[in-house]
This record gives structure tokens, sequence and C-alpha cells, in this order.
């Protein structure tokens, strides 16, 4: 089988969850045997779409990693509105499976809680969800 390029881009903004999500993503990654990873940070949420475009047109799969926090404004719903909009919109154009590790969480805890090492990191959940997709579509064409 043909091996796997995977794309990780990951938001720096709440830099303590994004690099435990990382951490799980990569690591199940290397788990699946994944050697080829190309790993980008961008300063928050709303650059993931353009840079999982980027990814996307040279990669099989790209994991998106990201974490927003409610706050006091309504600038959350933005954030998480476009941000979902802007992946879903990369994946159903290029046909890359993109691996959705964006937290929209209502608080830190709710954050930390989904990035521990180890069962229920998202980033290992998003990274085995996109090799999953990668899978199946390969599969289509044998």
């Amino acid at each position: 089988m043909k091996p796997v390029r995977v794309g990780v881009v990951t938001a720096e903004f709440n830099g303590d969850i994004t690099a435990a999500l990382r951490d799980g993503a990569l690591a199940a990654l290397r788990d699946a045997g994944v050697t080829q990873v190309v790993d980008i940070a961008v300063a928050g949420a709303l650059e993931l779409p353009v840079l999982a475009r980027a990814l996307a047109a040279e990669c099989d799969a790209v994991v998106a990693i990201g974490a927003v926090i409610e706050g006091e404004t309504d600038h959350y719903i933005h954030v998480c509105t476009q941000t979902s909009a802007g992946l879903m919109q990369v994946t159903v154009e290029t046909g890359v499976p993109i691996g959705n590790a964006v937290l929209t969480v209502r608080t830190y805890e709710h954050a930390r809680e989904r990035s521990l090492p180890g069962p229920g990191n998202k980033g290992a959940e998003a990274a085995q969800a996109a090799l999953q997709a990668v899978a199946a579509i390969r599969s289509l064409s044998e």
C-alpha cells in the first residue's frame, strides 16, 4: 500500500491545550505507521482553513487542531462557526479528509479534559478518523 502523507496544522492560541492535542495526533500517526508528516503552526483557529487547504494540495489527509473557549463576547460563536465551515469547505472542495480536532468548548476545564494523554484525546481521535477516511477512499479505487 502507498504510504500516507498527513499534514498537521495547529493553532497556537490556547497553546497548552493545542500542544497536548498535537502530541496526541502525532502519537496516533506514529502508532499507525505514518512516517510522512508535515507539521505546521498558525496563530489561531481562523487561520486553520487556509493552511488546511495548502496542506490538502500536498497530503493525503490533514489534521486541524485548535481550541476555542467561550468568553464573555460573541467572538467565540464567530470563530467556531467560521473555522468549522472553512474546514468543511476545504475537505469538500479538495476531497482530502480533514480530521477536525478544533475544540469548541465552554470552559478551560472542558478543553483540558479533551486534551489529556490517552483515550479521549481529541487530537488522536481526529488523526485516526483522517486515516480511516484515507483508507476508505483508497478502497474505492481497488
